[in-house]
């Protein structure tokens, strides 16, 4: 593919390599690559989103990230602040910009997403099919307006909690020698609530609605694309979909994968909606969620009551006040997921489809989804005499460069100096979505441990069970209770699968990684940041996930 042919931030060696001396991959979001209309969204508005929030906050250290795409894969490289002088200025104003969070974080969280639902609301109100191409061509600009500002929204909020926890990790490593490495300091941090736990929690509860009606066998049965149509036959299932379907208009605004345009939302295919349901069913009982995080709490408010106690009388109020905003890190983390990543995601996409509808019937291109392989300018010079074009060409070819970019993975980092020392940049640029979300720490191999793989804890424990390799969300639907899930990556709509999980393997994530979190809240161990641990562990295997020591090792194939 020619250079810039996709986006004006493709990667070009001869140039990015001269300002910043490493670009890292961003594999919690871009692996699998991304489609060619994914990647230019990211790059552009996700690049916008960090830069503008890090200066509007004034980050101390870092003026955001710069991006670049590669192969369909997210490069990113952090813009650090070195300068004494100016980090002491912004430092000021930073810690101004932090006050209205850490006095009232719920009614600043309010006023912004009241604002981000009034997108929601004009958004989903528009009737596409009945739309001219003019209209149909302006709602795709709101939705990528939309997609912008989200981007804004969310780092600044990103940048603001995870700061604060990042702060709160110092003051415990200074007075307690505890970071987020230790077991011990998540006591502090776990067991709350948030909007994706509810989202599963009302799926448990229709698996409980199709057990009282007698309809729980057609989901433990069946395949979860045939339940649909299934219950559709009776009356006891049109009313158990009837309410489903009231479901869905809330909370259905998501695809499988958060990062990604391509795949369906659950309003369009409720078949992943329909799997989670049946796991429910297939572990029975309560939601044991709720039960974990009542004991999480009991053990969070005792070690919160017993670490007051030993902080000096003139520390103790600023210190209580990290505590309370850095215990927004897990449940903001998962909750910005659903309201803003997956949302607008969904909505871009909506607008996205209606206009993969107008070009295959205007005979510019054969499927619907092949629009997702153009990029907005394409789609503006097409839109208003589509009878004039023809895109086949140019799809085809993107097709096949993407399915080329899957077969063979992106390097973790293109530079010109060591993984040591690009490290150091990123450690130097005290960034906590870099350090604690994206690129996390590096492993470090302990050869007495005899493991086969190293990572880093994202959640502790230690579990023995049989591998269960996911590399797409198909593969969900083969785990069974007490598998171990092995994946470059979790998302969000994920999260109803950890019910059934012994443990966790993946290959990237850091401490605020969904992955991490969502195992902390499940109480099952994580090992991220493997990097090879989807081509070292095959499907089936047994093996030991030790989250205390960051470790995997394969006990028989």
């Amino acid at each position: 593919m020619r250079t810039y042919d996709i986006t004006p931030f493709e990667f070009d060696e001869a140039v990015d390599l001269q300002k910043y001396d490493a670009w890292f991959l961003d594999g919690t979001h871009s692996v699998p690559p991304w489609t060619p209309m994914f990647g230019w969204s990211w790059i552009n508005y996700c690049r916008h989103g960090m830069m503008w929030a890090a200066q509007k906050l004034q980050l101390p250290t870092c003026k955001g990230w710069d991006w670049r795409l590669h192969r369909g894969g997210g490069y990113l490289a952090v813009l650090v602040v070195d300068d004494p002088a100016e980090i002491a200025e912004r430092e000021k104003v930073f810690r101004k910009q932090l006050e209205p969070f850490i006095e009232d974080y719920d009614a600043v969280w309010a006023v912004h997403l009241e604002e981000l639902q009034g997108y929601y609301t004009t958004l989903r109100a528009f009737d596409i099919d009945g739309s001219t191409n003019i209209e149909l061509l302006d709602h795709l600009e709101d939705a990528f307006r939309l997609n912008k500002r989200m981007w804004e929204i969310h780092f600044y909020f990103m940048y603001v909690v995870f700061g604060v926890y990042m702060l709160f990790e110092a003051m415990m490593k200074q007075m307690f020698d505890i970071d987020d490495s230790n077991p011990e300091f998540h006591k502090f941090l776990t067991g709350f609530d948030n909007k994706v736990f509810q989202v599963d929690r009302k799926l448990w509860e229709f698996g409980k609605k199709a057990e009282d009606m007698g309809l729980d066998g057609l989901f433990l049965e069946n395949m979860p694309d045939k339940v649909g149509a299934l219950l559709a036959e009776s009356e006891a299932g049109r009313s158990w979909l009837a309410e489903f379907s009231e479901f869905l208009g809330e909370d259905g605004w998501r695809s499988q994968r958060m990062s990604e345009f391509v795949n369906p939302t659950w309003l369009e295919d409720p078949t992943p909606a329909y799997m989670n349901v049946r796991q429910f069913l297939q572990k029975g009982g309560d939601f044991n969620l709720e039960h974990e995080r009542a004991r999480l709490t009991v053990e969070r408010e005792a070690a919160e009551k017993e670490l007051l106690q030993k902080i000096p009388d003139e520390q103790k109020g600023w210190f209580t006040k990290l505590l309370r905003l850095a215990q927004r890190s897990g449940s903001f983390s998962e909750e910005h997921n659903h309201w803003l990543d997956l949302y607008t995601h969904a909505l871009v996409r909506r607008a996205l489809v209606g206009w993969g509808d107008r070009l295959v019937a205007a005979d510019v291109m054969d499927q619907v989804d092949d629009v997702f392989f153009l990029v907005p300018d394409e789609i503006r010079r097409v839109a208003l005499a589509p009878e004039w074009h023809d895109l086949r060409g140019l799809v085809a070819d993107r097709r096949a460069e993407w399915a080329s970019w899957a077969e063979e993975d992106n390097p973790p980092m293109m530079g010109t100096v060591t993984l040591e020392e690009a490290m150091g940049t990123l450690i130097r640029s005290n960034d906590p979505v870099v350090l604690k979300v994206v690129v996390g720490s590096f492993p470090v191999p302990k050869p007495e441990l005899n493991a086969d793989l190293y990572g880093t804890c994202g959640s502790p424990g230690v579990v023995e069970g049989r591998a269960r390799m996911v590399m797409n969300d198909a593969d969900l639907m083969a785990i069974e209770e007490g598998d171990i899930l092995v994946a470059p990556a979790t998302y969000p709509s994920w999260t109803a699968v950890f019910a059934l999980l012994g443990g966790v393997v993946v290959d990237r994530g850091a401490s605020l990684s969904h992955a991490a979190i969502v195992g902390r809240e499940y109480g099952i161990p994580v090992v991220m940041n493997t990097f090879e641990g989807t081509k070292v562990i095959k499907d089936g295997m047994r093996i030991r996930v030790d989250g205390n020591m960051g470790t995997v090792t394969i006990l028989n194939d």
